[in-house]
């Protein structure tokens, strides 16, 4: 069996590029197929891996602006040419899942998410863009037919992994296509408890609009407690001038740096609704509580109660709520993360393999394949 996986692009590291590692785990002779590479976001692992990218890797300067260049996005997944594969692997939140292949071919896509900025997204993304004529009048049209190549590339793919019951909602809406959900993998191993713990609140994010990072800050600033922000984005600026003198930017952070944080904060906080959100189950392998709104992922990893609390609004004053609901409850460290091994890396590589196997051998006998893994 000749494998290729497909990734969007390799341009920052994050939960779907540990998705990614999973699979070339699984699958350590495929070669990694992706729009385009910059080798100086990513880990060694990935700089030293048999990528292989698009046309647009040739154009000077798509490494750091390809965002700008949506409407080719689409034609430059379709040009890789992947015709000498058995099996598809693709990991998805807009455009490896339309990679073309033939009917000898079996498509497989983990699908973080359908495209957001196209689809439930759409509204909040225009308004992020600013007064530029050109985005704000050329940009909807743009959008609009890159919604339809999303919908009618979703097709192509022979069977649908979501990441959460949150993105299987989602990919039923938007698709009308079924899916199996396999929850991302934490690397369980990497994270500890501690002994030594201390008074602060802790966010590991992208700093971008829509993780509502602002609303802890404002939270944290009234109550006048100390939050340590671990991240970087390109709302980092904004962020900054709202927080007071207890908020602390630590930017980018090494696993190991980050990891010491969790298993020493008094709680993480995630205050923005997530397809399924790596973060709080890295902080509950630490042991520790998570506080996190109330719809999304977060309600498929916390529990209310025994690894955590929720917020119902995206509000300061429903986070200070939480927060201070939190201060008179009671947790246990080792049932926390006896809670987040259960989305273990290697759980994980269990549930794609068995998934992966049973469908490819029932594809090359004409049969049908029914995933019966107890899910995640």
């Amino acid at each position: 069996m000749k494998v290729a996986i497909v990734h969007d692009y390799l341009t920052q590291y994050g939960g779907a590029e540990r998705v990614l590692e999973c699979f070339m785990d699984l699958f350590p002779d495929a070669p990694v197929y992706t729009l385009i590479c910059d080798k100086t976001k990513i880990p060694a692992r990935l700089q030293n891996a048999d990528v292989r990218t698009s046309f647009l890797q040739k154009i000077p300067g798509a490494r750091h602006h390809y965002k700008k260049m949506l409407s080719l996005l689409p034609l430059a997944i379709e040009n890789l040419d992947l015709g000498n594969y058995d099996l598809i692997l693709s990991t998805s939140s807009a455009f490896a899942k339309g990679i073309i292949t033939n009917p000898n071919q079996l498509h497989i896509c983990y699908c973080h998410t359908p495209m957001r900025y196209v689809w439930d997204l759409y509204h909040d993304y225009l308004k992020e863009i600013g007064t530029n004529p050109i985005y704000r009048y050329v940009l909807p049209f743009v959008l609009h037919r890159l919604r339809l190549w999303d919908q009618l590339s979703s097709t192509r793919v022979d069977h649908y992994i979501a990441n959460s019951n949150n993105v299987a909602n989602r990919i039923q809406k938007y698709y009308r296509r079924a899916s199996e959900v396999i929850h991302p993998p934490v690397n369980f191993s990497q994270f500890t408890i501690s002994d030594k713990q201390e008074d602060y609140y802790l966010i590991v994010s992208r700093l971008l609009p829509y993780k509502r990072v602002d609303i802890v800050i404002e939270s944290m600033n009234l109550s006048r407690q100390p939050l340590i922000i671990i991240g970087d984005g390109y709302d980092r600026q904004r962020l900054e001038k709202l927080a007071g003198p207890t908020v602390t930017f630590l930017g980018a952070r090494s696993d190991e740096e980050i990891a010491d944080y969790y298993s020493r904060c008094k709680a993480f906080i995630m205050p923005g609704n997530e397809d399924f959100g790596i973060t709080p189950l890295e902080a509950q392998a630490s042991g520790r509580p998570v506080i996190a709104f109330g719809k999304g992922g977060a309600l498929e990893t916390v529990k209310e109660g025994v690894t955590g609390t929720f917020f119902s609004e995206q509000t300061a004053s429903s986070l200070s709520q939480a927060v201070e609901k939190l201060d008179t409850m009671s947790f246990d460290p080792v049932e926390i993360r006896r809670h987040a091994e259960s989305f273990a890396d290697y759980r994980f590589k269990q549930k794609i393999h068995e998934y992966v196997r049973g469908h490819y051998e029932a594809f090359i006998k004409g049969e049908s394949y029914e995933f019966t893994s107890k899910r995640s």
